[in-house]
């Protein structure tokens, strides 16, 4: 499903070059309501200054650890 999605978006947005994907499985992982639900994030190169750490750099500050 998630690879259905990924080319999808590819197929309408030629600027994608990268994928976050992430989910939260279970309460202690922050799960509040118990459903399937991914979350599919499309990237851009240079969307933000160093990738590294994934999806906490989209949030500033949070991708320094």
């Amino acid at each position: 499903m998630i690879d259905q999605v990924k080319k999808r978006l590819l197929q309408k947005d030629k600027t994608i070059s990268g994928f976050n994907v992430g989910f939260n499985a279970g309460k202690d992982a922050g799960q509040t309501i118990m459903h399937c639900h991914i979350h599919v994030i499309p990237r851009r190169k240079g969307d933000v200054l160093e990738p590294l750490g994934g999806i906490r750099n989209i949030i500033p500050g949070k991708g320094k650890y």
